[in-house]
């Protein structure tokens, strides 16, 4: 089965061989896709702010590197590697990267079709 002409099949392979794009000043995303999931690495420049934002895609995101000050729900949060959150569908979040380059994995589901159209994050 495709989705938007992506095929969903089997994949093994690593972070350094999936097509990295830069979607805004101070961000790469990379993406692999299913055919209800997506998983997404952001890689983020120090101090890159992505404004409070919803969507009705539910989202699971872990902190691989650097720190990251989330705003959820108007509360801020310091998250950290090894750090996991949870944003349900239409939960209010956003996020500053602090001194250092962030990288998150973002794992959405349903699969953000808008990114597959080359949406920018906001």
């Amino acid at each position: 089965m495709s989705i938007q002409g992506i095929a969903a099949e089997a994949l093994i392979t690593d972070w350094s061989r999936v097509k990295s794009e830069k979607v805004a000043d101070g961000i790469r995303r990379q993406m692999v896709v299913g055919e209800n999931v997506m998983v997404c690495r952001f890689t983020f420049d120090p101090f890159v702010v992505t404004d409070v934002h919803t969507h009705p895609h539910e989202q699971v995101t872990m902190v691989m590197a650097g720190k990251v000050k989330f705003t959820v729900d108007g509360k801020s949060v310091i998250a950290s590697p090894g750090d996991v959150l949870h944003f349900p569908p239409n939960n209010s979040h956003g996020a500053t990267m602090l001194d250092e380059e962030v990288v998150l994995i973002d794992i959405f589901s349903p699969i953000r079709e808008d990114f597959l159209n080359g949406h920018k994050p906001k």
